[in-house]
């Protein structure tokens, strides 16, 4: 068998199912960007969970590099039967990529198995709920918020999420499902004067628009409508007196509780599938592990639902219908063309629940071999020694990917003192069309790539510096103020402000004692804006630190469940490595 390159793999037969071997490293993500340009269809990329999804995403937009759509179908974040909803900003997104997934004529969609295998809203939902404005539009205000409401928007004070809105004056504050920023309507009379965007923690307005698309605010109806059909279909599914239930009570009553996703059914005469919205010539890519993560689902969810089944004031919807059994996902897999991906060797055999029968498309080995680790040791006679080696034993060109441009920097300056010259390029695209032997770009690149044919190299970080480089990525969200270390409780007064790792600025409001699962312990409570409450347990001390600002009087309280306190750690974060960036700059001229 001769082995072929990754950057342009043939496309499969309708009906086919081909194995491909010996992708090492991120030379996966290469091949399925080569089969995303070539298909001429839409690809779909499942992976065995969210880790892996969230690694085959940027390899793909490191190697696409904006030259194919891009979509994700990201999971709940919850598990089957728990007693939350998912996050709104998660909501957005799933039902940004079932709005845009029926127009898709080319382009890839990455999802989980898991999240793959769950019945969700029919087309015909997403369609008929999305609507469109436009500058100039004349807009009756009161219909127009009970259209909103009936589509799940949430009226507020000052809007901070996806799915609210506010109403103050001519403004009209409102934060569309699926867009990356709330928007401003300007109303003159009832014509709207300028749709403007703006920062939700700020208010302050950015950009200006022409129009803006609407979705729905929940992956389910909530109209009146919808209402009398949850109830009729709860009566006629679950035994005893509905109103004991408050699932039931709650929905009667307007509220949409925590974990009502799991009766999404309830909403619909059918439910519909992940497929449902692909075209019938679509391809499929399976990693090699979605079998396994698919059963060891399948299994867990079933294992919950008989821990719950007998709860009566909280039933519970059978697995089969909130989830696809794992015989049932790969037979809606199997009219389309698909690829089974396995690291090394040829595979082995027939993989269950893949179709028996069905055509086969044999295997494509790829020419590629495992990136090797070249550490880099300050200490060593020859610091860069092992990447000095590589290059002068490699037959082709090298890329090297810095994971931020502080990183790319100090990189330059490291490889720089040792004699090598990397030739700073933008992108993928562009390291490919120029000439360079060796070159650097930014990216967060998890693992490298060593591919024969063409002969080049793409070394990552975690080459250079081994655990290090996954250590700082976690990091990233563990690092914490020094001075603002909690040790002890005795540091602590009630009313002082402080920032717990998760959940951000909250006052302390003293010590609780509670009972959780039949079993007393002291908690401490903070308070934060809104009148929320986080009860933390004392074991748990370490993930709250001091408030450490000029005024902690003045200290800006964080809302629980918003996404404020991962905007500000990310701006400052940004805000940090341009002042690294800069220090960099200026050392390097003296």
């Amino acid at each position: 068998m001769q082995p072929v390159s990754p950057l342009g793999p043939d496309v499969p037969r309708p009906g086919s199912r081909v194995r491909w071997t010996s992708l090492h490293g991120s030379a996966r993500g290469l091949a399925v960007a080569g089969l995303v340009q070539r298909a001429g269809a839409p690809v779909l990329v499942v992976t065995g969970d969210s880790p892996a999804a969230h690694r085959i995403e940027t390899e793909l937009g490191f190697y696409l590099d904006g030259r194919a759509e891009l979509l994700r179908f990201p999971d709940w974040e919850t598990l089957p039967y728990d007693q939350f909803s998912p996050h709104q900003d998660i909501v957005s997104e799933r039902l940004d990529t079932l709005a845009r997934l029926p127009e898709l004529d080319s382009g890839v969609l990455v999802a989980p198995v898991a999240t793959a295998m769950g019945r969700i809203a029919p087309r015909g939902f997403v369609s008929g709920h999305r609507f469109r404005i436009a500058r100039g539009d004349r807009l009756d205000v009161d219909a127009f918020r009970r259209r909103l409401e009936e589509a799940g928007y949430a009226c507020v004070s000052q809007v901070m999420e996806h799915g609210e809105y506010a109403v103050r004056g001519s403004l009209f504050d409102l934060f569309p499902m699926g867009a990356e920023a709330p928007i401003r309507i300007d109303l003159f009379d009832d014509e709207i004067e300028s749709l403007r965007t703006f920062e939700p923690d700020s208010q302050r307005s950015a950009g200006r628009t022409d129009r803006i698309d609407l979705l729905p605010a929940r992956e389910f109806p909530t109209s009146p409508e919808a209402v009398s059909r949850f109830r009729g279909a709860w009566r006629r599914r679950f035994e005893g007196d509905p109103s004991r239930c408050p699932m039931y009570r709650e929905v009667t009553q307007g509220g949409w509780p925590a974990g009502i996703e799991y009766y999404l059914p309830l909403f619909f005469e059918e439910t519909a599938t992940l497929m449902d919205f692909l075209p019938p010539g679509a391809v499929v890519v399976l990693a090699e592990d979605v079998h396994d993560a698919a059963r060891a689902f399948w299994a867990d969810t079933r294992e919950r639902y008989e821990n719950r089944r007998h709860d009566r004031e909280r039933p519970v919807l059978a697995p089969n219908e909130i989830f696809m059994p794992v015989e049932e996902l790969f037979a809606t897999l199997a009219p389309h063309p698909r690829v089974r991906l396995h690291r090394t060797g040829a595979g082995t055999g027939e993989d269950a629940g893949e179709g028996e029968g069905k055509p086969r498309g044999g295997t494509v080995a790829f020419a590629t071999q495992a990136p090797p680790a070249l550490p880099i040791d300050g200490r060593a006679a020859r610091p860069i020694g092992f990447l000095q080696d590589f290059l002068a034993a490699h037959p082709g060109r090298c890329l090297v990917v810095a994971e931020t441009p502080g990183r790319r920097e100090v990189l330059l300056e490291t490889l720089g003192a040792h004699g090598l010259k990397p030739e700073i390029v933008e992108s993928w695209n562009e390291f490919i069309a120029g000439g360079a032997g060796l070159a650097m770009t930014v990216a967060e690149l998890e693992a490298g790539a060593c591919i024969d044919e063409p002969a080049v190299a793409v070394v990552t970080e975690s080459q250079l510096f081994g655990a290090r480089a996954a250590q700082r990525r976690r990091r990233r969200r563990g690092m914490r103020d020094p001075e603002g270390v909690v040790r002890d409780l005795s540091e602590l007064r009630p009313g002082a402000p402080v920032v717990h790792e998760a959940h951000g600025v909250g006052r302390y409001v003293g010590l609780e004692v509670l009972a959780v699962g039949g079993a007393r312990g002291e908690f401490l409570r903070i308070e934060y804006a809104g009148g929320d409450k986080l009860y933390v347990p004392v074991g748990s001390l370490h993930l709250v630190s001091r408030y450490t600002g000029i005024d902690p009087e003045a200290a800006p309280l964080h809302r629980l469940g918003s996404r404020q306190w991962e905007r500000a750690r990310r701006r400052a974060a940004e805000k940090v490595a341009d002042v690294a960036a800069e220090l960099l700059e200026v050392q390097a001229r003296r």
